[in-house]
């Protein structure tokens, strides 16, 4: 008598904070190279989430994002972050003319009775396309970069998690009266991830 297995994506809370962790960390490459922070030949392409993705090759760069995906990761599997925030700022003033806004909402029932969840991998995967479709398009909806620019990353953790020495307290890094652009966002099941925009806005009225 003939057989099949039939089986279910089964999301685990670890599973979801490897793959929210690392989706921050493909995101943050391809806004540093899209929005021109770092040069366009410091960066190599690979193929992630069946599009071709750009990962730096700076190795101070390389190993900020991978210390800070793991510490991500760590945060995510307590149940304890909130928000994540890529700031970019003028190199020369520290004026700062984007904020990266991921919003993270998660599922308490799985932090703290340890339940799983199910989710498509390749449901997961499509909604993180949408996502990294629109960030290499940012060029059409957000102001150009005219200067020389840095980078900074903001973690809004609970207020009980201890901060990790590597880390300090920072001021939110806001713009005053900012445009704002919405981004597609996913969901694993347990942790939804919000992306915004907010930029500078420069356009103001000149009544003179």
């Amino acid at each position: 008598m003939a057989s099949r297995t039939v089986s279910k994506d089964i999301i685990t809370l670890r599973g979801s904070a490897a793959i929210v962790s690392e989706y921050f960390g493909y995101a943050a490459n391809s806004i540093l190279y899209n929005r021109g922070v770092y040069p366009e030949e410091s960066f190599k392409k690979v193929k992630k989430y069946g599009l071709t993705m750009l990962l730096t090759e700076d190795t101070g760069v390389k190993t900020f994002v991978s210390n800070l995906t793991a510490q991500l990761a760590e945060w995510l599997e307590t149940g304890k972050l909130q928000r994540v925030v890529l700031v970019i700022m003028s190199k020369a003033s520290g004026e700062v003319l984007e904020r990266w806004n991921f919003s993270i909402e998660t599922d308490s029932e799985v932090v703290q009775k340890g339940v799983s969840r199910e989710k498509s991998d390749k449901e997961i995967m499509r909604e993180i396309q949408a996502i990294m479709r629109q960030i290499a398009s940012s060029i059409t909806y957000l102001p150009c970069l005219e200067e020389p620019c840095v980078f900074d990353v903001l973690a809004y953790t609970d207020t009980d998690v201890a901060v990790p020495f590597t880390w300090i307290e920072s001021d939110p890094k806001l713009i005053a009266n900012p445009q704002m652009v919405k981004l597609h966002s996913f969901d694993t099941k347990i942790h939804k991830v919000d992306t915004l925009v907010s930029y500078k806005n420069d356009d103001e009225w000149d009544d003179s």
